[in-house]
């Protein structure tokens, strides 16, 4: 009979087998803070316009090669329950802004980082996130006061490229002139006078070869495909859409058919050819030029198309035609019947252009004024262009937050060092124990100057003096210069600018993701529940 052993009494007697258990300071709060200081320490060194790169490769095994927070975040499956906090701290900055997803990770991190030491100090968890609160609500109240830009009228193009620039700048230093001008030509065109500016609404699309200079903006829709018939362009198309197949039409119900005699058959094959012909002739009767399919076209159905010099597009994804319905004015029908005037759309050209050696077809709108613009993007390889899809996303979010309110700070690290420097007056006039927090809190903004410094090869501890000394002499917008040899720059002369709707958001998620983590004192994990073993690594000889 095999011997019993029983549980280990406390906490651990409660739970199954297999459950693990952490309780107490060393175990479980410091051991949080370790697992999100190597994570943002990761991220940290991707921060600014010359941050190193990252290669992701996730678990479908695709491979990213990129400096931008959130593609990392997404692509790896991060299992630290505290780690994940984080994670879901600047996964809300990205919904909320679209951008500064490594500002809140390094945050977070550097905030926990620094209550470490005070943790070892004697300081309790609770009094040390109890004052990251007090210091963040002092943030929060000095940052208007740095606010040194602001874009009154957002259909001014000179200066939406000089608020969207530094955002591109970060991902793509070097062409960050001539993708800020994309960028702001897309977002304009299809500003709507009264309601809000939608993201959706600038799409990209990636053709490979030739370089980044040919990237051009598109009113209207492109996508990478070719046409179904023969005819390849149409000049003032009146345009139909239909999310199912255009062919013969597939009864219902299962039904018999009995014939009796060869006539019978050939008036049986007419009589469905005979019906496509009146159908497709209805289409072309409404003034319609370009048909548009969710499904297939049949062969019977595309010599009808070409008899009647229609031309036929098909676009596989429904979320492609629910947008170029949109673009066009057009409803999407969903049975192949003749539309109604109201159920067209309209578009002044489409057709079909050879972009290097893709074919793309392209529902053009020349007037000013259109619904979605799209950004035909060039490069030489698909990482590349992945990359450069990625700046124009931060670009089109900037552009969001403009719109929405077109306040700007300093960037550059400038914003920062000022909020650390009048956090650190600030800790002087609090009595308790809050003091050494808010002190902390003060260093942990430090790290940003100190980031943008150690990634530029600059030595940070020396810049960061420049800059802090600045800051106290009264010059608030004087932050890391990344090219010149005096390491330090006027952010505003230089055109760096931080929209304040981003860092308001990133310093209030990276607090509480912080002060959150430093809360938990006890971390109990069920045992996994059953299914099958993850697959092993190649050439792995783990038996277990």
């Amino acid at each position: 009979m095999a011997l019993h052993v029983p549980k280990a009494p406390g906490f651990a007697q409660m739970l199954k087998e297999g459950a693990r258990h952490y309780s107490g300071l060393e175990e479980a709060v410091i051991r949080n803070i370790g697992a999100c200081k190597e994570f943002a320490h990761s991220v940290r060194s991707a921060y600014g316009p010359n941050g190193m790169n990252k290669m992701v490769i996730n678990h479908l095994e695709k491979q990213f090669v990129t400096s931008d927070a959130a593609t990392i975040i997404r692509e790896l499956d991060i299992e630290h329950p505290a780690a994940k906090l984080m994670i879901l701290a600047s996964e809300m900055q990205d919904s909320e802004v679209g951008d500064g997803t490594n500002f809140v990770i390094i945050l977070a991190g550097a905030l926990l980082e620094a209550s470490e030491e005070l943790i070892r100090l004697g300081v309790t968890p609770t009094d040390i996130a109890e004052g990251y609160e007090k210091a963040l609500e002092k943030c929060l109240e000095i940052l208007p006061s740095l606010v040194c830009y602001e874009i009154k009228d957002y259909r001014n193009h000179a200066e939406v490229v000089k608020g969207i620039k530094t955002s591109i700048q970060s991902k793509q230093y070097g062409s960050e002139d001539f993708l800020a001008e994309l960028v702001t030509k897309a977002c304009i065109s299809i500003l709507p006078e009264e309601t809000t500016f939608n993201v959706d609404n600038v799409r990209v699309c990636k053709v490979l070869g030739c370089g980044l200079q040919s990237s051009q903006v598109v009113q209207g829709m492109v996508f990478k495909r070719h046409v179904e018939g023969e005819v390849t362009k149409a000049q003032d198309a009146k345009i139909v859409i239909y999310s199912c197949a255009v062919d013969i039409l597939q009864t219902e119900t299962k039904g018999t058919v009995l014939i009796k005699s060869a006539d019978e058959l050939m008036n049986f094959s007419r009589g469905e050819e005979n019906l496509l012909e009146i159908q497709i002739k209805a289409i072309a009767d409404t003034g319609a030029k370009v048909i548009v399919a969710g499904a297939k076209f049949g062969d019977m159905a595309l010599h009808y198309i070409h008899k009647y010099g229609l031309m036929a597009v098909r676009l596989n994804s429904k979320f492609d035609l629910r947008r170029l319905s949109k673009t066009v004015g057009a409803t999407v029908l969903p049975r192949l019947i003749a539309p109604t005037p109201q159920e067209l759309g309209y578009c002044d050209v489409v057709c079909v252009e050879e972009l290097g050696d893709t074919p793309v077809v392209i529902f053009r709108l020349n007037g000013k004024e259109s619904r979605i613009s799209t950004v035909v993007i060039r490069g030489a390889t698909d990482n590349y262009m992945d990359d450069i899809e990625r700046a124009i996303d931060d670009g089109v979010n900037t552009f969001k937050g403009i719109s929405r309110k077109g306040q700007f700070v300093p960037g550059a690290g400038a914003t920062e060092a000022e909020l650390a420097h009048q956090l650190t007056q600030y800790a002087d006039t609090l009595p308790g124990l809050e003091q050494y927090a808010v002190r902390k809190f003060a260093t942990a903004l430090e790290s940003f100057p100190k980031a943008l410094a150690d990634n530029s090869g600059h030595r940070s501890t020396a810049v960061l003096e420049k800059i802090l000394e600045a800051h106290q002499n009264g010059q608030k917008n004087v932050g890391v210069d990344i090219d010149a040899e005096s390491t330090i720059c006027d952010a505003l002369e230089k055109s760096i600018l931080d929209l304040y709707v981003c860092k308001y958001w990133g310093l209030k998620y990276a607090v509480s993701a912080a002060a959150t983590i430093l809360r938990v004192d006890q971390i109990i994990m069920a045992k996994r529940a059953g299914g099958p073993k993850p697959r092993k690594a190649a050439g792995s000889d783990d038996e277990s």
